[in-house]
């Protein structure tokens, strides 16, 4: 038993546009269906969206993305291929957090300088 698209993209945050487009292009496998044609999503499916959704907000590419999902059906002769893929991703997430860093440095250097000024 599974739940319904409504109750996927409630439980995913994703909506349900964005669910039937990630199926259609593949980063969803084809999802079961009711009786009455309505999608049923299982619990494997919810678990895989929560992995698409690490993926997207880390900043993977929609296109690697199909890449890895496409993988992934192939089975696990592609497991060496898929941890390439997201250590390479893993990398571009730490030069992000990196740069980040920095970022925020210069942001709290800015702040504290201002808040020197008004204590003035």
């Amino acid at each position: 038993m599974g739940i319904t698209i409504q109750e996927a993209s409630r439980t995913s945050g994703l909506s349900a546009h964005t669910l039937r487009y990630y199926e259609r292009i593949g980063l969803i496998h084809q999802v079961d269906r009711s009786v009455s044609g309505h999608r049923v999503y299982t619990e494997p499916d919810l678990d895989w969206l929560v992995f698409l959704t690490r993926l997207r907000s880390t900043g993977m590419p929609i296109a690697d993305m199909c890449h890895y999902a496409e993988l992934r059906r192939r089975g696990p002769e592609t497991s060496a291929e898929r941890r390439r893929i997201l250590a390479a991703h893993r990398e571009r997430v730490r030069e992000r957090i990196a740069r980040l860093t920095e970022d925020l440095g210069v942001l709290d250097m800015k702040i504290e300088m201002y808040d020197t000024k008004e204590r003035s």
